[in-house]
C-alpha cells in the first residue's frame, strides 16, 4: 500500500513538474557574439517567438569602421522597409539612442531588402559604422529591427563587457 502511494506521489510530482510554468523557460539561450581577452559581447533574443544568429569576425575594443558580421533569420514579416533602433545603457542610465534605416523602399542598401515573410535572410559581409573605441565597463544594448508597419523583425538584449 505504501509502495502504491509512493508511485502515485512520484507520478503526480512528475506531471506537476512537466506542466509547471517555472519548468518551461520562455527565454532564448544566450549567444556569444565574440570573446577576446578583456572584451565579451553576449546577446539574447527578446522576441518571444523567434531566435536568430549574429556574430562578428573579430572582437576588438577598437571597433573598425568596416566591421564584418554574419546575421541569419527566417522572416515572420515582409520587409519592404527595415529599420534598426539601438539603445545603449550603462548602470541603468541611457547613454545613446540611435536609429538607422537599413532598407528604404526607394533606396535598398542590401540584397535582402524586399524579402517576404517565410524567406530567409543570411548576410555575411562588412557594414559601415563609425570607428570607435569601446571604453571599459559593462553596457546593456537593446537592438530592434522592425519593418515599415513597426512590426518586430528581430530584437535582442546584448551585454558588452570590457574590463
Amino acid at each position: 500500500m505504501q509502495d502504491l502511494a509512493m508511485k502515485g506521489f512520484t507520478v503526480a510530482l512528475l506531471v506537476w513538474t512537466l506542466i509547471s510554468p517555472s519548468s518551461c523557460s520562455k527565454a532564448w539561450p544566450t549567444h556569444t557574439v565574440c570573446r577576446d581577452g578583456d572584451l565579451e559581447v553576449l546577446y539574447q533574443s527578446c522576441d518571444p517567438l523567434q531566435d536568430f544568429g549574429f556574430s562578428v569576425d573579430r572582437c576588438s575594443k577598437h571597433l573598425k569602421s568596416n566591421l564584418n558580421i554574419r546575421f541569419g533569420i527566417i522572416l515572420r514579416e515582409d520587409i519592404k522597409e527595415l529599420f534598426l533602433d539601438i539603445a545603449l545603457f550603462n548602470k541603468g542610465s541611457s547613454i545613446l539612442n540611435f536609429s538607422y534605416p537599413i532598407c528604404e523602399e526607394d533606396l535598398p542598401k542590401f540584397s535582402f531588402c524586399g524579402r517576404r515573410k517565410g524567406e530567409q535572410i543570411y548576410f555575411a559581409g562588412p557594414i559601415n559604422n563609425p570607428g570607435i573605441e569601446i571604453p571599459e565597463g559593462e553596457y546593456q544594448v537593446l537592438l530592434e529591427l522592425y519593418n515599415e508597419n513597426r512590426s518586430t523583425v528581430a530584437c535582442a538584449n546584448a551585454t558588452v563587457t570590457h574590463s
